[in-house]
């Protein structure tokens, strides 16, 4: 005879019909689709080495679904706590300055490098200090051409 569930799990009606219309939808991620699975096999009293094995995961997510079930709830098993990111380096103002001066013509030089580019952000006092890479992660992410210019091809 095996020994009770630390962390059992008795689903309502409500919550066994919300598992449900999310497993048939299919429209969650692929982690929150897996762990509706464990909740509602863990309901039926399956053991966890079983649910484990039959939707191929570790027998410690089993449990670490069970648990957070019973802890937080359906919504604490089901979904992952937001994660802080780091502060931004750049608000939207410093970034539009940053793209304007990408676009512009450097001083003494044919093309802006990141490095300068970061350079002349700290010279300008836009920011106490960023780095090239900060510089290059935002140029990128406005889809901005460095300062370069056309090869023609396509100029207008």
């Amino acid at each position: 005879m095996s020994r009770p569930k630390q962390h059992p799990v008795s689903l309502n009606d409500e919550q066994h019909e919300q598992l449900n219309k999310l497993l048939s939808k299919g429209e969650a991620n692929a982690r929150v689709l897996t762990r509706a699975r464990i909740l509602l096999l863990a309901h039926k009293q399956w053991f966890d080495k079983d649910v484990a094995e039959a939707l191929q995961v570790n027998p410690s997510t089993v449990m670490n679904v069970r648990k957070r079930f019973g802890t937080g709830g359906l919504d604490a098993a089901l979904y992952d706590k937001p994660r802080p990111g780091a502060v931004r380096k750049l608000d939207g103002k410093q970034e539009a300055l940053l793209v304007a001066l990408a676009c512009s013509q450097p001083d003494e030089r044919e093309t802006w490098t990141m490095q300068l580019l970061a350079d002349k952000l700290v010279e300008l006092n836009v920011v106490d200090e960023i780095s090239d890479e900060t510089v290059r992660r935002t140029l990128k992410k406005t889809r901005s051409s460095h300062g370069r210019r056309s090869s023609g091809a396509l100029a207008g």
